[in-house]
């Protein structure tokens, strides 16, 4: 087992606000790092609030340096319009860290809330409740940065498991 720790971005794609989240795991071991918000200008053009997720994830990753990232999966919902601008947001949230080199892993909302909570329909509440019990250094100041910690502790308790499945394909 690597005596060193691995950096994990956790990443909640949003047009509006993009979640993340630092942590390192060391085998079971889970620390908080860092954890914030990446906002857009809801009256900018969509390039440019894209533009904006851009330059701010980046600049996350080079405060950071994580080893690898994940970010959560897109649920499309009833309004075709803004499952396409998350699924915009989305691309950017796996393009920063794709472009830095990294291993880019995608978790589905439902395995996120199960890993961290045991309920794959656990609400916002039950997330930060557990996000304090596994990291209690953390301090998410809005829902999307405890997403962000959660998604990155989901693919510190999976990557494990999705390399060796990997390795069998």
């Amino acid at each position: 087992m690597s005596t060193i720790p691995l950096r994990i971005l956790g990443v909640d794609p949003g047009l509006r606000r993009t979640g993340w989240g630092v942590i390192e795991a060391l085998g079971n071991r889970l620390s908080f790092v860092a954890c914030g918000t990446v906002l857009s200008d809801e009256k900018e053009e969509l390039a440019h609030r894209l533009l904006a997720l851009h330059r701010g994830l980046t600049e996350v990753l080079a405060s950071f340096t994580p080893d690898e990232a994940a970010v959560e999966q897109t649920f499309v919902n009833k309004d075709a319009g803004a499952t396409l601008k998350l699924g915009q947001a989305r691309g950017i949230a796996m393009l920063v860290p794709a472009q830095a080199g990294l291993l880019v892993s995608e978790y589905a909302p439902n395995l996120v809330k199960k890993t961290v909570v045991g309920s794959g329909h656990a609400d916002k509440k039950q997330i930060r409740v557990m996000i304090k019990v596994l990291l209690p250094k953390a301090d998410p100041k809005s829902d999307d940065a405890a997403d962000a910690l959660a998604i990155a502790i989901t693919h510190a308790h999976h990557r494990t498991s999705r390399a060796l499945l990997a390795s069998l394909k």
